[in-house]
């Protein structure tokens, strides 16, 4: 664990759980239609007015707040966070912050090529990149846009060139549906020097409909890969939700993201801002705080920080580990609008 600047509070939770990871969803729009995120068959969403999205200004103030409570990794989400126009410039704001050492994007990769070198100027320190399967059809069927992997794969070069790395690669994987494709997902990041990690299909929202029997588990996926790449375990990183390996011929490491069938809710450091300035602390979480209210108070850095630290410390969530026991079907946000 990093030691704390001298500007920074060691912020816990109610279960000792430090703030040390901020999610930041700057938009709640998407040009995909996963399907384990917002099926093309839901309801189409009512995405938050442009009039109620937090401004970058009020993004940062929050981001510097949460840096001085202990929080030193940042990463852009959506919805997909390229589609927020002169994302640039908070980037540019985020990187300068103190204490913050990993500024990270998440993104499907469909814009990814012509925005890369600007944002790697701007002080972006890497890009994962959600692709679920190789398979055009697969591709398709996964995302609900009929094909174009060619485009994110060059959204991915793109990212590699400018020097956003490592570049990780992020496939959910459904039973019945691209479960076949993890060899070929792993056979591909090995050969490009890409790290891929791979994630159980989660009850998050209302609208994927999620049922247990879908759900491909983290021992099935690691041995699928192994058979053909050997893996073993590798070190643990604090604060590291991924289960790592390392493939035993020294071609690099694949994670893998078990919040299904091994739960780790009692790692989790992470609070999650959403683009209309609600915070949650939990991916599953049911309701969020209104911090959106509180900038509109003007309140002073210090009292800012007081309003985070109260929310984080009051923090109890571990639903995975709840479902573990047989709790489901808790109504919690979609998706699209907490960033995953």
């Amino acid at each position: 664990m990093l030691p704390l600047t001298d500007t920074q509070v060691r912020t816990l939770d109610g279960f000792g759980r430090p703030l040390r990871d901020l999610r930041i969803s700057v938009t709640d729009h998407c040009n995909f239609r996963c399907a384990y995120c917002l099926p093309p068959e839901a309801e189409r969403p009512v995405h938050v007015p442009r009039s109620r999205l937090l401004t970058f200004a009020q993004i940062a103030r929050i981001a510097a707040a949460c840096a001085d409570l202990g929080v030193h990794k940042i990463r852009l989400t959506g919805g997909e966070p390229l589609l927020r126009r002169g994302l640039a410039r908070l980037v540019e704001s985020l990187a300068g912050l103190r204490g913050i050492d990993d500024l990270a994007l998440t993104t499907n990769g469909w814009l990814l090529a012509d925005q890369a070198a600007e944002l790697a100027a701007a002080g972006l320190g890497r890009v994962t990149v959600s692709l679920d399967s190789l398979d055009e059809v697969v591709f398709g069927r996964m995302t609900g846009i009929g094909g174009g992997v060619g485009r994110v794969l060059a959204g991915i070069r793109a990212a590699r060139t400018a020097g956003l790395n490592p570049v990780k690669l992020n496939a959910v994987i459904r039973k019945g549906v691209n479960e076949s494709g993890i060899v070929p997902l792993a056979r591909f990041a090995r050969d490009e020097g890409l790290i891929l990690r791979l994630i159980e299909y989660m009850d998050v929202g209302q609208s994927n409909g999620w049922r247990r029997e879908d759900v491909v588990g983290a021992e099935a996926m690691v041995a699928a890969v192994s058979e053909v790449f050997p893996v073993a375990p590798a070190d643990v990183l604090p604060g590291v939700v991924a289960t790592r390996y390392r493939y035993l011929d020294g071609a690099g490491e694949l994670g893998v993201i078990s919040a299904v069938s091994r739960p780790f809710c009692r790692d989790c450091s992470r609070i999650r801002l959403t683009a209309d300035g609600k915070v949650h602390t939990c991916l599953f979480a049911e309701r969020g705080h209104d911090l959106r209210g509180v900038l509109g108070e003007q309140p002073s850095p210090e009292e800012l920080r007081e309003v985070i630290a109260g929310i984080w410390s009051g923090r109890s969530d571990r639903y995975s580990e709840l479902r573990s026991h047989g709790a489901t079907g808790r109504s919690s946000v979609e998706m699209y609008r907490i960033g995953g």
